[in-house]
């Protein structure tokens, strides 16, 4: 018999057996309707004279309307919302069509062969019956392969739309092994009532919820919720001990259907985004629709993200330069599988070659130029002044002396809050570019227009994926500083900005975005391995390395001698910069760049320091210079 009982939920019914036993159901409403209507008495003469034919009438209605819908063909242990719509729709149509007939006899004959009332009668408890009967298999089914003792508690934050949704994908998946325990909502009106048999409760009792129903997780449901809000609900889940995990927008969900497996863990970069930007897509359109755009270092991070943002503006072709030819190959993978088709050519070049970029500009004549190449990691370029001063400085000086040669209209030259009183050679470097393109920009028709922001998140050697990898391999987190702070910005909010400042730029600003408030690296670190279900000093360790050269602690977004004016965009600001004669940058920049052939990398730095009074070394061996 257990043998029996195990095949039944193992393997599916066959078919036909569905369709007898919705036949049976049918039967026994129709039964069942004939006993209600007339109270469980004896039926009178004429009504049970027609039972016979009326059985016949109804049950040959019923299965051939069971066989036509294919009712019979769901597998009864997933049935669903839509299989119950479907079952409404039949059993009502297939009662409709009873009805109908029972009006023409009447008509024809003059009396009703089945009364009206037990038509109806029947209509419901068909359809009651047919729907109770596949919730309770459902419900069985994923009792015994799942039973609610075994399943871990979940708290869902949020009890609207998505919320359910939410609880619904849970409860579906006989393999996840989660049971929703309650919900948590900011709205009162939904407080301390009951959504779909959960309670729901205030968010000043999220942490009792927890204690009592010993919750693992709590999955935060909400869509656009604020940053600041969903830090404050992870903040007080990760000092519960509970896990936090996110919905991901309703976007992203896969042929609109949410997916367990869509719910994933909350990120760290999850946290330290910002507010959506607000971008002024008139102005950025019509600077580049039907534009000729060239971006270099398009492997890049911000290169790639800068193309990916171009591509809705429908610019007339990009071309997408850079030298290393990996990425560049994935990035035009990636571009070939986008649903928005735009023209775009990968060109491997480098920037330092003023032939090759010389012929890059003739052939390809770009109107507008987005320059990213850089080497941007401290220590390398530290330990490496001479190729900093060939990529950062005379690469950029190519590129923008080719813009201004090729009358392109506008030269976008991506920087960093490194260049603000700099104290390591790869700040210097992009600080003495600055200089350079906004000193080329006086006397040019081309636009240049240079744009700062600090560190961005996920970026190729950004410290969260180097935390992660640190954390994941069981550690230690190693930090160079207990006090070190900086600030972050996300990829796309990065790139936005870079478009909405080319498309304000005027020509010569720097413009400073807001990067908001910096953050403890050490804090951050702490944050991580919470998140990743862990203990500091337990399970992962912390350890200071010290300060590697040329770092310091603070970065900076205006140097002491600079201020700023708004623009209309409120996180983007104009820096006023100290400015310079071009024809005396020129010669310094043409006598920085030849000092490569030396080799000296303190002649090399001490040139840097000449152009640039403020950059003073910090825990490098070019302190001396300072001296």
């Amino acid at each position: 018999m257990f043998r029996l009982f195990r095949l039944f939920w193992d393997y599916n019914l066959p078919r036909w057996s569905i369709l007898i036993i919705d036949t049976l159901i049918s039967a026994f409403a129709l039964t069942l309707a004939f006993a209600i209507r007339f109270e469980f008495s004896p039926l009178p003469t004429g009504d049970a004279e027609n039972l016979p034919y009326d059985f016949l009438v109804v049950l040959t209605i019923r299965l051939l309307s069971f066989a036509w819908s294919k009712t019979y063909k769901g597998v009864v242990r997933y049935t669903s919302t839509r299989d119950t719509g479907r079952i409404f729709a039949v059993v009502m149509g297939g009662s409709v069509l009873v009805f109908i007939l029972n009006t023409f006899w009447l008509v024809s004959y003059h009396y009703y062969f089945i009364p009206t009332s037990v038509i109806i009668i029947d209509a419901l408890l068909t359809l009651f019956l047919m729907i109770s009967s596949r919730l309770a298999v459902k419900t069985l089914y994923f009792e015994m392969k799942n039973p609610q003792r075994e399943k871990q508690s979940v708290i869902i934050y949020g009890a609207g739309e998505a919320g359910i949704i939410t609880k619904r994908t849970l409860d579906r998946d006989a393999a996840i092994k989660y049971r929703v325990a309650g919900f948590i909502d900011d709205d009162t009106r939904k407080q301390n009532r009951s959504v779909e048999g959960v309670f729901v409760y205030s968010p000043d009792r999220l942490e009792d919820i927890i204690e009592q129903s010993n919750a693992e997780s709590v999955i935060i449901s909400v869509q656009n919720l604020p940053v600041k809000k969903k830090n404050e609900i992870t903040d007080r889940c990760l000092a519960a001990g509970v896990r936090v995990m996110n919905v991901p927008p309703a976007s992203r969900w896969i042929n609109g259907e949410l997916s367990f497996n869509q719910i994933r863990s909350i990120r760290i970069e999850d946290l330290l985004e910002r507010e959506p930007i607000r971008l002024d897509t008139a102005r950025i359109a019509e600077d580049l629709r039907d534009k000729v755009l060239l971006i270099t270092g398009a492997a890049g991070s911000i290169g790639s993200e800068l193309a990916r943002q171009c591509i809705p503006f429908r610019p007339k072709k990009i071309y997408l330069l850079d030298q290393a030819e990996t990425p560049l190959y994935e990035l035009e993978l990636e571009l070939n599988d986008r649903p928005i088709k735009v023209p775009f050519e990968v060109v491997m070049a480098d920037v330092r070659n003023e032939e090759r970029m010389r012929n890059v500009f003739r052939t390809f004549q770009p109107q507008v130029v987005f320059h990213a190449a850089a080497y941007k990691h401290v220590p390398m370029m530290e330990n490496n002044p001479s190729e900093a001063i060939l990529t950062n400085i005379q690469g950029t000086r190519n590129v923008a002396d080719l813009a201004h040669e090729f009358k392109a209209e506008r030269f976008v030259f991506v920087s960093t809050d490194k260049a603000v009183n700099p104290t390591n050679v790869m700040g210097a470097s992009k600080r003495i570019a600055e200089i350079y393109i906004q000193s080329l920009g006086k006397n040019s028709h081309t636009k240049f227009i240079t744009t700062r922001f600090g560190n961005v998140l996920g970026s190729n050697g950004s410290v969260i994926p180097r935390f992660r990898k640190q954390i994941e391999q069981g550690g230690p987190v190693t930090i160079t500083h207990p006090d070190i702070t900086r600030y972050f910005m996300t990829i796309p909010e990065a790139s936005q900005l870079v478009l909405e400042a080319a498309a304000m730029g005027k020509g010569g600003e720097i413009f400073v975005f807001n990067m908001g408030e910096s953050v403890k690296i050490v804090d951050l670190a702490r944050k991580m391995i919470l998140l990743m279900g862990l203990k500091e000093g337990k399970d992962i360790r912390i350890e200071f390395t010290g300060l590697r050269p040329g770092e310091k602690l603070y970065e900076e977004l205006l140097a002491n001698t600079e201020n700023t004016l708004p623009t209309h965009h409120n996180q983007i600001l104009i820096g006023k910069v100290r400015e310079y004669e071009y024809t005396a940058v020129k010669v310094i920049t043409e006598e920085l760049i030849a000092s490569f052939e030396t080799q000296n990398n303190e002649l090399i730095v001490q040139r840097m320091k000449d152009l640039v009074p403020e950059f003073i070394s910090n825990n490098s061996v070019f302190q001396k210079l300072d001296e």
